[in-house]
């Protein structure tokens, strides 16, 4: 509200500060938000847009709402690296225009944000250290402070105004004096701030005057010169206003770097994903600006960037572009509906040619690009990959925009499987802090795909979708179970990021342990082991545990466990495990032996007749004399068809597990007294077999 009121009005020179006007305004500037958001309810459900068919009013609803409340996450702590990333390809550029480059700039954006964030608590720290010094050489001279402070003065001049400038900042808003609190030259700051009384717009006479359904200048610049200062008032808009304000004003001023600006752009958005998940990624083939022939039109296509690990593949198309217009949707809903269909619905018919030239053949050519002819680069086969995940990235946030895509009639799972997903280059940088593996990585996004995939399932931002993984880790089957039991054709869920914002909350949030899901030691062990091993489908392997819940966790860990520690009384040792439904057989032996993987494959071939599978997922597991792993391997077994001479040992094993199987859940019956009633029992509602567990994660 201060730079609202300082970018539109001259101050006189007597202005004086009235408490009671400020709470007067307080309270009138609360009563609009709320007024604004009846009017963003009422305009929206009668709205004559048809851009989205019959999700026009809903998401017009949303762009409203969130347009009046500025909400949005941006962690303060990671500006520097942010604005690094992506000012770097414009390096020297910026260095012609500002005299500094990419790295100075963000840390002085970083400086900015942290003046914001600690500069009081600074600020009173300076001056107590200041206060205890004065009291020492008052002490020293023998002397009442008050005898000696002209003295004082005179000899410590530094000191003193150190002491000034730290009551500036604890008491007259002297945080915000970015003059002060950076390095950033006077030519930048000027191009990223108003003059007081500069913007015209937002008072202007019209519809909307003076209401939060006008541009709020500080979307424009986030500055504010007065003087010959400059501060920053309101600290939300430093990332994405900043970043606009910046990359305008250098193009302004040096018109010919314009083509040049674009290209790297172009790259810096479309490597993002790769090079910033380069630790999740490892091993990863990259393919960038791929070439291909559309079966359906015979014209070359091309795509961004091809991501392929294991088998899980990533197609990412990158739009280069702000995410979002300044214009106002009320008074130009148009602007904001072309942003949607640029940054998200173009990327998405990208994406869905791709994924239809896949289909289109067993093996499918890629190409690129050079001199002018098309130079084969690389083949893929769709039934290779058990995860295909279609993303469009954009450079800055696009919430709402990218979590609610999925209820545009235009997006629907591209060949009738894989939901597509918006995120931004902001994500990432969270991303890759709380999930730091490969493993945990391709599994949360398998995961998001899956609520990507839901209608009528809303989470604000990427951050939200993050937390509610954290804390509840296969969230779409619970979103799922919501609207089945309850019959919701709406599911929302707020205030899921928590668990991730109060990670970067902390002076020590880089040294803090991030937020996590809960492991036992022993499944940790079997996830460490097929990340470090990374044979052939692992993260199928890494995928199928980590979909058990808590429960299936510690019985997975116990059972690995107990048994692992008899390696030093038998070669091997195996088990087949169904946590929550998901069959996975585990074959357990000593490293120095040799794997033979015939008498395994039949093992858990067995397993899978024994339960009645047509194939069974596994992992075999080698482990040394100190009980340390060495290496863990996925495979795939299958049931015979028909019982032969080769495979009938097969079905006498099959056998044999079952008669053990049966006579295990015979004692447990009958340890426990049967229901006196029978009837349907919830999945949530405790076991009537009297385990304790809820019946999902017994005997359901």
């Amino acid at each position: 509200m201060c730079i609202l009121y300082l970018a539109s009005e001259v101050t006189p020179s007597e202005a004086t500060f009235d408490e009671n006007k400020c709470y007067e305004l307080f309270t009138l500037c609360n009563r609009m938000k709320k007024c604004a958001l009846f009017f963003a309810m009422v305009s929206s459900a009668t709205t004559e847009n048809t851009d989205f068919g019959e999700y026009t009013s809903d998401l017009e609803f949303h762009t409203k709402s969130s347009w009046v409340l500025l909400r949005g996450n941006r962690y303060q702590v990671l500006e520097n690296e942010v604005y690094n990333y992506v000012l770097e390809p414009h390096s020297d550029a910026l260095k012609v225009v500002y005299g500094i480059g990419a790295t100075e700039i963000a840390n002085g954006f970083q400086e900015i944000t942290n003046a914001t964030r600690t500069g009081q608590a600074d600020a009173l720290e300076a001056m107590a250290e200041q206060f205890i010094a004065a009291q020492q050489y008052s002490m020293e001279r023998g002397k009442p402070i008050e005898e000696i402070m002209e003295e004082l003065v005179t000899e410590n001049k530094i000191e003193i105004a150190a002491f000034g400038e730290a009551a500036d900042d604890m008491l007259r808003g002297g945080i915000g004096n970015v003059s002060r609190h950076t390095n950033l030259p006077s030519t930048l700051l000027a191009d990223l701030a108003y003059k007081q009384g500069e913007d015209t717009d937002f008072f202007a006479e019209g519809d909307f005057s003076g209401t939060p359904f006008r541009t709020l200048p500080a979307r424009k610049k986030p500055l504010i010169q007065i003087d010959s200062d400059y501060y920053a008032i309101d600290p939300c808009f430093i990332r994405d206003a900043g970043y606009r304000a910046l990359l305008f004003n250098l193009l302004q001023r040096k018109p010919d770097y314009k083509e040049t600006f674009k290209d790297r752009q172009k790259k810096m958005s479309e490597g993002a994903f790769p090079d910033i998940l380069k630790e999740q990624l490892p091993g990863a083939k990259v393919y960038q600006e791929v070439y291909y022939k559309d079966p359906s039109t015979r014209q070359w296509s091309e795509n961004d960037t091809l991501v392929l690990i294991d088998d899980v593949l990533f197609l990412v198309e990158a739009k280069a572009g702000a995410a979002a217009t300044i214009a106002s949707p009320e008074l130009d809903f148009k602007r904001h509906s072309q942003a949607i269909q640029d940054l998200i619905l173009k990327a998405y018919k990208q994406c869905e040619r791709f994924f239809n030239y896949l289909a289109s053949s067993d093996e499918v050519q890629l190409y690129n690009h050079v001199n002018g002819r098309y130079v084969e680069c690389g083949r893929v086969r769709r039934s290779d990959y058990r995860v295909m995940i279609p993303i469009g990235l954009t450079v800055e946030s696009f919430s709402p925009f990218s979590t609610i895509c999925k209820e545009l009639p235009q997006i629907k799972p591209l060949l009738n499987e894989h939901a597509f997903v918006s995120m931004s280059i902001d994500d990432l940088f969270v991303i890759k802090r709380i999930l730091p593996t490969s493993g945990v990585f391709s599994h949360y996004m398998e995961v998001r795909q899956a609520v990507a995939g839901i209608k009528g399932a809303h989470l604000f931002d990427e951050f939200d979708h993050l937390g509610a993984y954290i804390l509840k880790n296969r969230f779409d089957q619970d979103i799922l179970e919501q609207k089945r039991n309850e019959k919701n054709s709406l599911v929302v869920w707020s205030d899921m990021s928590d668990v991730i914002d109060k990670s970067f909350e902390s002076e020590e949030w880089e040294k803090n342990p991030k937020p996590t899901q809960n492991y036992p030691n022993e499944v940790l062990r079997i996830l460490t082991a097929l990340d470090s091993t990374q044979a052939s489908g692992w993260l199928t392997a890494d995928s199928l545990i980590r979909n058990f819940g808590g429960e299936a966790r510690e019985d997975l860990a116990n059972t690995f466990g107990n048994l692992s520690k008899t390696l030093t009384q038998h070669p091997s040792r195996y088990f087949a495990f169904s946590g929550e439904g998901q069959p996975i057989f585990i074959w357990i032996q000593r490293s120095e032996l040799c794997v033979k993987w015939e008498e395994v494959k039949d093992k858990a071939s067995a397993a899978a007749l024994a339960t009645k599978l047509s194939e069974i997922d596994g992992i075999l597991i080698t482990i040394n004399t100190n009980q340390t792993i060495d290496e863990a391997h996925y495979f795939l077994a299958h049931s015979p068809l028909d019982k032969n001479s080769e495979n009938s040992h097969i079905f006498d094993e099959a056998e044999r597990m079952s008669t053990r199987t049966s006579k295990l859940q015979q004692s447990k019956q009958d340890n426990f007294p049967a229901p006196s009633v029978i009837k349907k029992v919830g999945r949530n509602e405790p076991c009537p077999c009297g385990s304790g567990k809820k019946y999902k994660k017994c005997h359901g």
